[in-house]
């Protein structure tokens, strides 16, 4: 019996590792220790803009930058918590990020911004199979967007938004509060995740990374 009772939790403990819902192989809950932190110009330290308190990343919004994964994720889901510290603002998960350059890296941003959380923004020379030119444009945009599918459906600023992204060879799916709003195929299948600070606070918590 106690044979028994061993082997099930070996199975257990296997099958957890297997999954890969070990939140602290992202974020620890702690600090930003398995992350890099990039800040427009250098200008301030990176622990001056970005911070971790009672389990919640704050961001500061300015000045401008990143903070992104030491790892590079190739096929996962990653699920997160948002809300803003104060006015509503902009924000944006960035994903399969190829070059983190400064201030800007090349990769797809998931945006976060008021009203527009869904929206996929292309970055510093990144692609997205489904992005075409509008009609009458030329010259492709500095940061070409895919709009999202549906309406806002984001919470009032100081409530948490749950957002949660899937990539699977290359193919990405957004959700914000559980609802389908945006999805698109990229060439590249593997790269870094980034958190960016852009404009005025905005915290993170219950950052979660499922690995296929």
């Amino acid at each position: 019996m106690q044979t028994t009772k061993l082997s099930i939790v070996i199975l257990l403990t296997f099958l957890a590792v297997g999954c890969g819902q070990q939140s602290d192989k992202i974020f620890n809950g702690k600090d930003l220790s398995n992350w890099n932190l990039v800040v427009e110009n250098n200008s301030v330290p990176g622990d001056q803009v970005f911070s971790v308190k009672d389990g919640v990343i704050s961001i500061k919004g300015e000045p401008f930058g990143y903070m992104y994964t030491k790892e590079k994720y190739a096929n996962f889901t990653l699920e997160l918590e948002y809300r803003w510290g104060g006015e509503a603002s902009n924000s944006g998960v960035f994903i399969l990020i190829e070059d983190p350059a400064n201030p800007f890296p090349k990769g797809v941003e998931c945006q976060l911004m008021a009203g527009n959380a869904g929206d996929f923004v292309l970055l510093n020379g990144s692609d997205l199979n489904e992005y075409t030119l509008p009609e009458g444009v030329t010259e492709r945009p500095k940061f070409p967007v895919i709009q999202k599918k549906q309406p806002s459906n984001e919470k009032p600023a100081g409530e948490w938004n749950k957002i949660r992204i899937t990539v699977k060879d290359g193919a990405i799916s957004v959700f914000v509060n559980d609802t389908l709003q945006n999805e698109a195929t990229s060439k590249v299948k593997e790269g870094y995740i980034g958190l960016q600070s852009e404009g005025k606070e905005v915290q993170f918590r219950n950052i979660v990374l499922k690995e296929a």
